[in-house]
This record gives C-alpha cells, sequence and structure tokens, in this order.
C-alpha cells in the first residue's frame, strides 16, 4: 500500500493529470470557438449556416459531413496553437541557450544500410564493423 501511495504522490503522475485536465478544457474552448465563430464565419462566405447539419444520402442512409468539418476545423486550430504557443517559443528558447540537439554526419552501414553516426565502429542495429570515415 505503501509504494500505491508513493506511485500516486509521485510529481509525474500529478503532472499528467494536471495536463489532461487543461487539455481537456482548452478542447473544449477550441471546440466553442470552431463551432460559434470560425464556421459561422465560413458558413457565412459559403452560404450554408451550419456545418453541422450537412448531409448527403445514399440509399436512403444519411451521411452526416458536416460535424466531420467542424472536428477537422478543431484539430488544425488546436494543432496551429500547440505549434506556435509552445514548439516555436521552446526551440527558439534552447536556441538561445544552445541546447538544441545537432544534426550528426550519419553514414550508411554496408550491411544492413542504416543510417549510423559517422564516429561509429560498430553498426547500431547489425553490429557489423564499421570502416571508420573521415568528417568532411
Amino acid at each position: 500500500m505503501k509504494q500505491f501511495k508513493e506511485f500516486l504522490l509521485r510529481g509525474n503522475l500529478i503532472d499528467l493529470a494536471i495536463a489532461v485536465v487543461i487539455g481537456t478544457a482548452f478542447a473544449a474552448v477550441v471546440k466553442a470557438l470552431v463551432a460559434d465563430l470560425v464556421t459561422p464565419l465560413i458558413a457565412a462566405i459559403g452560404g450554408k449556416p451550419n456545418f453541422a447539419n450537412l448531409y448527403f444520402t445514399v440509399n436512403d442512409s444519411k451521411f452526416l459531413y458536416g460535424d466531420l468539418i467542424n472536428v477537422i476545423l478543431t484539430f488544425i486550430v488546436i494543432a496551429a496553437v500547440i505549434f506556435f504557443l509552445v514548439v516555436k517559443p521552446t526551440n527558439s528558447l534552447l536556441a538561445r541557450l544552445g541546447r538544441l540537439p545537432k544534426d550528426e554526419p550519419v553514414m550508411t552501414c554496408p550491411q544492413c544500410l542504416s543510417q549510423v553516426p559517422v564516429g561509429a565502429h560498430r553498426c547500431l542495429y547489425c553490429t557489423s564493423e564499421l570502416e571508420p570515415v573521415e568528417e568532411v
């Protein structure tokens, strides 16, 4: 029971729980933004008042594609927000601090054709010995 309590009180689990709650709330806000502002704006230009009610019929079966458009727009907005407000600033900060991972030169293993660092003496994947290559 003690180990279970330690597990529950571990920082990573609490951070993850907080991230899930905030992510869920953020998704609800973005969904409302798309459904109440973005979709009507696009619909006003296109002439349809509500995307959610768009459908087509095949053999008396209704295929609702309007809600799918709303969900795709929501996904694009969330992805854009995460990219421009999290990924770009983080990469910019890491670049200023000089902590971005640098691209290492690679060579191709002649046995398995995998990409391995130039300085490697053995292939990471097939463990064959590699001829040393001088860096250019």
